[in-house]
């Protein structure tokens, strides 16, 4: 079965502030090879191969503040996709509070060819729904990514990045989007990873525009987080998280993953058909 990745971290590693790069370098006896892949696409992508993945999301976000990203990681991950844009998916994003004008940076990232959008509420410091008191160009983030037919995938659940701040990152906060740009895709990263999965999984069947990845979730306990998943399984995403702390090798989580008990159409939905179709290849 062919499988899409959609939340892995292939990034500028220079860009990290060296608190955080230590963060993820702890733990990573094959950091080396996560530095190679940041440098040079073609042999992430034999990497891919390897493992059986055929499409990969590559995760970036603006939070100069936290985690040390500039508006630069735009650039830099557009022109890594360009190695295979059929099978490198470039996420950037757009951060209200360091541009001028929010709506014109995403007009200028989806012509690089960025396909989906990053909110990182917790290395961002803002909530989702901040639009409605005082962050109003977060709405023309929304409103020109509707427009755009982007996908806004947003952080959900906890972060142990020195900085990060988690009351942001509720799911709940999320719901005032959904409602307000209904006609906006929105991916919930993390399914609210691991105190808010009741609220994540209350969004995706309330609204029709409202996705869960499942990145960063041990696959093995899955169906604890979610026992309905099933039900949910043409807007759930298989995502990895890697190699984010803590998160096991990639081929080992889609093998744990194929072990669960769900039927062979929800995991054929979940690890590719639902990623293809809101990422439709060209």
């Amino acid at each position: 079965m062919p499988v899409i990745d959609i939340h892995i971290h292939i990034q500028p590693l220079k860009m990290f502030k060296p608190r955080n790069l230590n963060l993820i370098r702890r733990g990573r006896p094959n950091f080396d090879q996560i530095a190679e892949f940041s440098e040079k696409p073609a042999s992430f992508l034999a990497f891919l191969d390897t493992i059986g993945v055929e499409r990969a999301g590559l995760i970036n976000y603006v939070s100069p503040d936290v985690i040390g990203f500039t508006a630069e990681v735009n650039d830099w991950v557009a022109k890594y996709a360009t190695a295979d844009p059929s099978r490198l998916l470039a996420f950037g994003s757009v951060h209200p509070r360091f541009i001028e004008d929010a709506g014109k940076e995403v007009d200028r990232v989806a012509r690089l060819g960025i396909r989906g959008l990053k909110l990182h509420p917790a290395h961002q410091l803002f909530a989702p729904n901040a639009y409605r008191d005082s962050l109003k160009p977060l709405a023309k983030i929304y409103e020109r990514a509707q427009a755009l037919g982007l996908p806004i995938m947003i952080h959900t659940g906890t972060s142990i990045f020195p900085g990060a701040r988690n009351l942001y990152a509720q799911p709940l906060l999320a719901d005032d989007v959904a409602v307000d740009f209904p006609d906006l895709v929105l991916i919930l990263a993390h399914g609210g990873r691991p105190l808010w999965m009741n609220e994540a999984f209350f969004l995706v069947r309330r609204h029709p525009n409202a996705y869960i990845d499942v990145s960063g979730i041990p696959p093995q306990s899955l169906l604890d987080y979610f026992p309905r998943l099933e039900e949910i399984a043409d807007k759930a995403l298989f995502g990895s998280d890697w190699p984010g702390p803590g998160v096991p090798d990639i081929a080992g989580n889609i093998e744990k993953f194929q072990s669960l008990a769900l039927s062979p159409l929800a995991k054929q939905k979940i690890l590719y058909d639902n990623a293809a179709r809101l990422f439709p290849v060209g």
